[in-house]
């Protein structure tokens, strides 16, 4: 990986040779309140809302606040030896940890805004969901480009498009947007369907190869991170969406405009176009700069964690942060970021099955003979109805005779880690699992210093799982025989040599998650494996890695990979973590244990924000020493998106059927 300064100094260079700067704040703004300026307003100029967000001066305390909350949990990281020297084909994810924060920790910033943009491109860019630094001040606009960006197969040629369905989804994004670009007299609508050639000067895969490495992050794969800067359908929340993607929605308003040369439709003359962007507000509401800081930028209760021994405290807690349920999931860009519906042409016309209300969407085919399962996401509203939904779809399926399984991941940013591991079961039967029984896989967390006294200590406090993921009864032994409460499991600890560096990790355990699961499970499957696909477009991470992963190496299913850049390679798995603690979860862990006194603790953070961070290891079934991340693992089939399936699910599934079972 190039340093962090290296890569901006890239970015600004690339757009001060296609005469487009970044977005600074004028000089007139300096003088009043830029935030009072666009107080109430959803839609504002880049510029705006960039002197707005950079009229908070560097802070010297915060820095170092944030700095060591940031250090001290990047030592329990669970890959950090790794990123000395990342094997191949990941060497691009390349850095030094340490080095980078101390460069951080050197340089001289402005603005609030510039320390911590800079401390979110340096953990975005570490290409890991799981273990990124959000700042709730500064993550509260996104860029919108009304012409999302496609890679598509025309006549045996694969190139980027404007989105052919541009005028119907920006649409979609409202009239507060769409009448920006009327009143500046703006012809967004007439590029629909347009031939991009270059973006900034640069080939236009090319571009989408250069936001990849310095803006998507999130997918350790850089084919994969490719994909994330196109346009893509997927599920939010219980609903069909449709991505902008990374070139026409990134997290920061610090673009004015896109440069492109393109050709739109029914031309054959190249023309260049300067796109205006368009910031989106995602925060709370302010009326100035006083008031913007309060609400978006100040601690909260919610911040830093919390003793759970402390009923008082958990009293102010939402159902969310009380529940102890292991996730592992990534945060698409700006954690703040609202979806936008995917137009009603290119939805399924199909009936929905029964289960088909929350991120599950089943359905028959027009074949009779195949059932499709979209799992948009392992994170649904309620984590039982997602079972039941699988086993009444199955039920459907069985009943109208079905012989062939599509399970589309497309965009499954993961989830709950228990229901990837009831998916994965659920389809291949109980008795699939042969030798090492656990639906799920060996793992295990960092031993640093602090987390064995973490588990010392809730041992001897007399903690269970519904207190703490660090105690004993939260896994099993790998004979699948659960570990007792009063069992260290980091003691002792197994040490080996990762990159020069010596990584202590606890013994290697596995998941309880069949003590979770509240259907039965079949002996045998539904389908056989040779008649189950999968297919995505590589943006399935974590929970949704780990599934696609075991059905994969456990059972040797199918997997159909779509899109990307011609001729760039793509995993079928984006990121895959065998779980994360969000900022608060790592807090919690050290106050429940008492010892949050303890001089190797992170402090509390004084400002709102989330440091994530990957706090389990999976190992691969095809390598015990090999984390599932670092595994090297490649579709069976890889196909083009063309105009009438990357964004129309129905005719992906259609064409993947027959490409597939065939």
């Amino acid at each position: 990986m190039r340093p962090l300064s290296t890569r901006f100094a890239a970015l600004s260079a690339l757009f001060a040779l296609s005469g487009v700067t970044l977005a600074a704040p004028s000089a007139d703004a300096a003088h009043a309140d830029p935030c009072a300026t666009i107080a109430g307003k959803q839609f504002v100029p880049p510029q705006a809302a960039l002197a707005c967000l950079k009229s908070f001066p560097f802070n010297e305390t915060l820095r170092q606040n944030v700095l060591t909350v940031v250090s001290r949990v990047f030592n329990f990281y669970t890959f950090e030896d790794y990123y000395l020297n990342s094997p191949p084909p990941f060497q691009d994810s390349t850095v030094n940890i340490r080095a980078e924060l101390a460069r951080i920790n050197r340089t001289h910033y402005a603005t609030d805004y510039d320390f911590n943009h800079d401390l979110y491109l340096f953990t975005t860019q570490l290409n890991d969901g799981h273990t990124r630094w959000f700042p709730s001040c500064f993550t509260t606009f996104q860029n919108l480009l009304p012409a999302p960006v496609v890679t598509l197969e025309e006549n045996g040629q694969q190139s980027v498009f404007i989105a052919p369905d541009a005028v119907e989804f920006v649409s979609l994004v409202g009239s507060g947007f769409t009448s920006f670009f009327d009143q500046i007299g703006f012809d967004w609508k007439r590029l629909a369907g347009a031939r991009v050639l270059q973006i900034q000067g640069k080939d236009a895969y090319d571009y989408a190869s250069f936001i990849s490495e310095t803006q998507s992050g999130n997918y350790l794969d850089h084919g994969v991170r490719v994909n994330s800067a196109f346009s893509s359908y997927r599920i939010s929340g219980a609903d069909f969406s449709q991505r902008f993607g990374d070139i026409a929605g990134p997290a920061f308003p610090d673009l004015d405009s896109l440069t492109m040369k393109l050709i739109p439709v029914n031309s054959t003359k190249a023309e260049t176009v300067k796109i205006p962007f368009l910031a989106n507000y995602l925060g709370a509401a302010f009326t100035d700069k006083q008031s913007f800081w309060d609400a978006n930028c100040a601690v909260k209760d919610s911040t830093n964690g919390v003793d759970f021994k402390n009923g008082a405290q958990l009293e102010k807690l939402n159902t969310t942060k009380k529940k102890k349920l292991a996730k592992a999931d990534i945060i698409d860009g700006n954690p703040r970021q609202q979806a936008v519906g995917l137009p009603d042409p290119f939805k399924p016309s199909l009936p929905a099955l029964n289960g088909s209300d929350d991120v599950l969407k089943s359905y028959i085919l027009p074949d009779g003979k195949t059932g499709v399962i979209f799992v948009g996401s392992f994170e649904p509203n309620d984590f039982s109805q997602f079972q039941i939904d699988v086993a009444a779809t199955m039920a459907e399926f069985q009943k109208a005779g079905l012989t062939q399984l599509i399970l589309d991941l497309t965009n499954n940013g993961g989830g709950f880690v228990c229901l990837g591991h009831f998916l994965h079961v659920f389809l291949s039967g109980s008795k699939s699992l042969t030798g090492f029984t656990n639906p799920g896989f060996q793992s295990t967390n960092r031993a640093n210093p602090l987390a064995q006294k973490i588990v010392a200590s809730d041992i001897a406090l007399g903690l269970t799982a519904d207190l703490s993921f660090y105690t004993p009864d939260n896994y099993a032994f790998l004979n699948d025989t659960p570990i007792p409460a009063t069992f260290n499991y980091m003691t002792p600890s197994t040490s080996r040599i990762i990159n020069g560096q010596k990584f202590t990790e606890a013994q290697r355990f596995g998941d309880t998650c069949p003590t979770s699961f509240t259907v039965d499970i079949p002996e045998e499957p539904f389908f056989p494996p040779q008649k189950i696909a999968i297919v995505g477009n590589g943006n399935c991470a974590s929970t949704c890695a780990m599934f696609s992963t075991l059905m994969k190496e456990r059972h040797n299913t199918k997997v159909a990979m779509f899109g990307g850049k011609p001729g760039l390679q793509m995993q079928y798995k984006g990121m895959a973590g065998n779980q994360v603690l969000e900022w608060f979860d790592l807090d919690s862990e050290v106050k429940t244990a008492n010892l949050k006194d303890d001089p190797l603790a992170p402090p509390d953070l004084l400002i709102d924000g989330d440091f994530r961070h990957n706090w389990r290891i999976a190992y691969s079934f095809l390598d015990e020493a090999t984390p599932i991340e670092y595994k090297s693992e490649l579709p069976d089939f890889r196909f083009a998106y063309t105009v009438d399936t990357y964004n129309n699910p129905q005719k992906l599934w259609t064409f993947a059927a027959e490409k597939l079972f065939s």
